[in-house]
């Protein structure tokens, strides 16, 4: 179910159906580019665009931060949104975290499909090693399709990052669990997920790599301390709880929550008011992870 507010929120937005015929897409990536931009945002010490490894990335810094980075992947199903649309979400997400975070703005399809964007996490994480960015420990953090590209990096470089924090994360390009049964109604058309996974797979065969859909990872024991959140009302919410009792039942410390009453796209909008407890428990979690291995002297 949805609490009334997610409800009418839904209901009063319906958005672009991105498969219309002569769809402009990049008019529709300006349009939203340009509406959060004109949302209030929080201050924060510090905000720089960098240059990762050659990668666009833009360094979010609070006042007083505590050690450690958190290398952000935004949401958008691989296709939309960008560090601009994200700008406001990460500035209350450093303040909430106390740390800088590094919100990577990774190359899109249909332009640049996979396995571009993963890629690009690969060369922060590279950039990251050499020392020539902030230094750690270092947290992996998504929200959606930015959740499956937290996740893989976190998979193709074991041992990096010290905890990996995921917000109802997109993971199964078959739509395959019973969650899709929710259907449209939830604000997430099963349509519109499968238009995703469609322009970010090259091929049929690309649907069957760990590395674009990471359920079917063999190598989720690699993964550190592990948080997967997912909202009830979302069609995601099914493939989000399994990974996270996989990852749990391959030996790593998993916490997995439920935010009841919400849908998809919930944490990054503050005017929901699941948003602000869920930004600060995921900040906290994060917290108690990196606070336990920058203290660690060995």
């Amino acid at each position: 179910m949805m609490y009334p507010e997610v409800r009418a929120a839904v209901e009063a937005d319906a958005g672009p159906d991105l498969r219309a015929p002569g769809f402009d897409l990049a008019a529709h990536r300006e349009e939203v580019r340009l509406a959060n931009l004109a949302q209030p945002r929080e201050e924060v010490a510090a905000v720089e665009d960098l240059d990762a490894g050659g990668v666009p990335c833009r360094l979010f810094t609070p006042e007083d931060p505590l050690p450690g980075l958190v290398v952000h992947a935004h949401g958008g199903g691989f296709v939309l949104n960008d560090v601009d649309v994200h700008d406001g979400i990460c500035r209350r997400f450093a303040n909430r975290a106390r740390r800088r975070v590094l919100s990577v703005d990774y190359r899109r399809p249909p332009e640049h499909p996979f396995p571009a964007a993963p890629d690009d996490m690969d060369a922060v994480v590279r950039w990251l090693r050499e020392g020539r960015g902030p230094q750690g420990p270092y947290a992996a953090h998504g929200d959606s399709a930015g959740g499956n590209l937290a996740l893989v990096a976190a998979l193709r470089n074991p041992g990096f990052f010290r905890a990996v924090a995921l917000v109802y994360p997109f993971l199964d390009p078959h739509s395959s669990f019973p969650s899709w049964e929710l259907g449209a109604a939830t604000g997430f058309d099963p349509a519109e997920a499968t238009w995703y996974w469609e322009q970010y797979a090259r091929t049929e065969a690309d649907l069957e790599d760990p590395d674009l859909a990471p359920l079917l990872s063999d190598r989720l024991h690699t993964l550190p301390p592990t948080f997967v959140a997912t909202a009830e009302a979302d069609p995601l919410r099914d493939e989000g709880e399994e990974l996270a009792r996989r990852v749990a039942e391959a030996g790593v410390e998993t916490v997995g929550i439920r935010c009841l009453g919400q849908t998809h796209g919930f944490w990054r909008h503050a005017h929901f008011t699941a948003s602000e407890p869920l930004v600060r428990q995921v900040a906290g979690w994060l917290d108690q992870h990196l606070q336990r291995v920058a203290s660690d002297p060995s």
